[in-house]
């Protein structure tokens, strides 16, 4: 299959619709053959009480863009990704601004894919590093 960013980067956002994905405000904005990147805005509808960026929110950022990006390596007419252990490692608060997230692919199985996630703010300062493992099973 021929690589095709502007048609990857489209399908993710319009899959974001109506989604958790639309309410974190999570856009899609690289591609290559091995990662995907996407942003997320750090405002109060993400804060945690203390006013950072909550650590759910940030998992929430993680899983959308890892899950995404299996379907990289899927045909996704027969097969979709489902999100079987997350685990994340906070390691910068944010108030405000931007964050940026990027998966990259680890492992490439026929069933297991497993994703490296880092998120970063503006000036590539790593805020959370996360690993996710998807299960690509048959679309039902």
């Amino acid at each position: 299959m021929l690589f095709d960013k502007n048609k990857i980067l489209q399908l993710c956002n319009d899959w974001c619709k109506n989604t958790l994905m639309n309410t974190l405000e999570i856009e899609y904005i690289d591609a290559g053959e091995d990662f995907l990147t996407a942003k997320m805005p750090v405002n109060s509808r993400v804060h945690q009480p203390m006013g950072l960026l909550h650590g759910g929110a940030t998992v929430a950022l993680a899983e959308s863009v890892g899950s995404a990006a299996s379907l990289l390596f899927i045909n996704a007419e027969k097969q979709e990704a489902r999100g079987i252990e997350i685990s994340a490692n906070h390691l910068r608060s944010k108030r405000e601004g931007t964050v940026f997230c990027t998966a990259k692919i680890l492992h490439q199985g026929r069933s297991i894919h497993l994703w490296e996630i880092k998120i970063t703010d503006e000036e590539g300062k790593l805020i959370s590093l996360c690993k996710l493992t998807n299960m690509i099973l048959p679309r039902r």
